[in-house]
């Protein structure tokens, strides 16, 4: 594909953006003789349905290409949506089919995600040929949490660095903390229980009764059940996991005796942009230990879509930055997230000792930033520009007028940066887009998702 991005960093030049090469793609395909639509359906469980249209070329033009535009949008389209069953209509849908089922099986170039949407919806992904006419019409289910602010609430937000807890009376903050700790590669159960433990207790000794508690998580949590979730990937022991972790919310529920929501962090940042900006619309990214993201739809609900950003794929070069958890290639984990950072401080001539954990050298480069240092601001550049190309890649999913932007990668006069070159991009490349990027204040970046979780649960009547 002939993709020349406008901007380009200078550490990090070989962005070959999804969108840019989406674009060019589609384009061929305009003007190639025989080409032909393809439609993608995901099919939920829950008798819901997603539907996704594209074109592709004829069998026989260009086959690598085709299976690597089809190929990265059914990734995209399985990461943000969710489903596990996908239908495949067009011409070439039964080769494609039968590639993309052997691909993403055990054993298969996917089999990280096979296996991760295994886990999510308890059985393997098929993916099918189907007639036209027998697709599913597309379809939602709404999430009623949120919004609520009424009593004397706890909201808590677990990250991969942190974790912060708010104390709310009637909307209102008397009280919010954040403390540091390390999840992700702790074996033992009980690290996590405590942390959880001293969180909720550190906030209910601000108030004078406990009315509900809500929670935000990176993960998919399903009525409080923890499916899958980075946070505990360092309980690697099943039992110690199926016994201690799975049911760990519902247990504290029933420990505090009180309305108990957990949701994935991702949506509690949608949920409070849309909150706060009084939209819908809304898709909200924090951009932290990984990659959180969470959508609103045009009516202001919650949906049933994953919306698990940190995987999907934004770079189309076949050398760029491998996920070390998944494997593959250009995912968005690598570029909006502490690990992204942590990928281009070298490029851009910032040496940091081994030893020191990707929180410190993001804190490193927030220093750095603050003293004026030119590596430090070739490092935001690159996230921005990064940023601006997924951005319109995002929107070919999902329908949105505003995405609100988080994390502590956006913290300080960094962030400011990140924003400014994500703008420039969408003006220069995509001037048919009319997104806003908001950007909340300090505090909230650091502590609105544990207040926005604090309005989940309904008071019991």
């Amino acid at each position: 594909m002939d993709v020349r991005p406008r901007h380009r960093s200078d550490i990090d030049p070989g962005l070959a953006p999804a969108a840019l090469w989406t674009r060019a793609y589609l384009r061929r395909c305009a003007a190639t003789a025989d080409s032909a639509d393809l439609t993608i359906a995901l099919r939920r469980d829950d008798g819901t349905a997603s539907l996704f249209r594209t074109r592709v070329l004829a069998a026989g033009v260009d086959d690598a290409a085709t299976y690597r535009h089809v190929e990265r949008t059914v990734k995209f389209l399985l990461w943000s949506r969710g489903a596990p069953e996908l239908l495949l209509a067009g011409r070439s849908a039964e080769p494609l089919a039968r590639r993309l089922q052997a691909d993403y099986a055990p054993g298969g170039v996917r089999a990280f995600d096979a296996e991760f949407f295994r886990k999510v919806f308890e059985r393997p992904l098929v993916f099918r040929a189907t007639p036209l006419d027998a697709l599913p019409a597309a379809s939602s289910s709404h999430l009623p949490l949120g919004r609520h602010l009424e009593g004397c609430r706890i909201g808590f937000d677990l990250g991969g660095s942190d974790r912060k807890c708010a104390a709310l009376i009637d909307g209102k903050v008397v009280f919010s903390e954040e403390v540091k700790w390390d999840p992700y590669f702790q074996s033992d159960p009980d690290y996590h229980l405590a942390g959880i433990r001293h969180s909720i207790d550190l906030a209910a000794g601000h108030l004078p009764r406990v009315d509900a508690i809500g929670g935000s998580s990176a993960g998919v949590y399903v009525s409080n059940k923890v499916r899958v979730a980075s946070l505990f990937r360092g309980v690697t022991d099943a039992e110690a996991f199926d016994s201690r972790i799975r049911n760990m919310f519902v247990d504290l529920a029933k420990e505090y005796g009180v309305p108990f929501e957990v949701l994935n962090d991702g949506d509690v940042t949608a949920l409070a942009a849309s909150m706060s900006l009084g939209r819908g619309a809304v898709l909200g990214v924090a951009m932290g230990t990984s990659v959180a993201a969470g959508y609103v739809d045009q009516a202001g609900n919650l949906t049933n879509w994953l919306s698990e950003l940190a995987f999907v794929p934004i770079d189309y070069r076949p050398e760029g930055p491998a996920d070390e958890w998944s494997g593959d290639h250009g995912c968005a984990v690598q570029y909006f997230s502490q690990q992204g950072v942590g990928r281009l401080l070298p490029l851009a001539g910032i040496e940091l000792p081994p030893s020191m954990k990707l929180p410190e050298r993001l804190e490193e480069l927030q220093r750095l930033m603050l003293a004026g240092d030119p590596r430090a601001r070739l490092v935001y550049e690159a996230v921005g520009i990064a940023l601006g190309y997924a951005i319109a890649h995002f929107a070919a999913f999902y329908e949105m007028s505003c995405l609100l932007i988080m994390g502590r990668v956006t913290s300080g006069q960094g962030g400011d940066l990140i924003i400014e070159h994500a703008r420039s991009v969408l003006r220069d490349e995509f001037p048919e887009l009319h997104i806003d990027l908001v950007v909340p204040s300090e505090k909230d970046k650091r502590h609105g998702q544990a207040v926005a979780a604090a309005s989940l649960p309904s008071l019991r009547r």
